[in-house]
């Protein structure tokens, strides 16, 4: 990719993250391999059924990059969907959405002694740093605090049921 178009995105990108006001936009595969240096492991901060979310640096800023798992059931149309629903979604008490990235590349290769030509696809969804850790975490936190306020001295135990 030109560096000048790599550069726009990442200016583009900077001043996303400082500009709430900001509308989310696409990002080119490139930059996002940039700010996670090339979806490393070192980089990684969460995992999930469908997904890996990497730490991206931009700027002084940091950002979190859900790279998606592609499935074999998994239609491009249901992530045009994703994108759209969260590019409507603004709410103070929801993590801000930046901009995704649909890659599609070319391959050529052997396979069990045959050339064969596939789609590389790469979906990924870019959101804002939630600036005290994830949510969950942050969740609990204020919850043993709270109930640590107003028990003080007893143990805490937590349950999660996840449906």
């Amino acid at each position: 990719m030109d560096t000048k178009i790599s550069t726009r995105h990442k200016v583009d990108l900077e001043h996303m993250v400082l500009d709430e006001s900001a509308e989310p936009t696409y990002l080119p595969l490139s930059l996002l391999q940039e700010i996670t240096d090339s979806f490393s492991d070192d980089q990684q901060i969460g995992s999930g059924g469908f997904a890996v979310v990497y730490k991206g640096t931009v700027g002084k800023g940091m950002v979190a990059v859900k790279k998606l798992s592609i499935t074999i059931d998994m239609h491009e149309n249901k992530f045009h969907k994703e994108v759209e629903c969260l590019m409507k979604a603004k709410h103070k008490n929801i993590v801000r959405f930046l901009g995704y990235c649909s890659d599609t590349q070319g391959m050529v290769g052997d396979y069990d002694g045959k050339f064969v030509m596939a789609d590389l696809r790469n979906w990924v969804l870019c959101f804002e740093c939630i600036r005290k850790g994830s949510l969950d975490k942050y969740i609990t936190g204020m919850i043993v605090k709270l109930i640590s306020t107003f028990f003080p001295g007893h143990y805490i135990v937590l349950a999660c049921h996840i449906l």
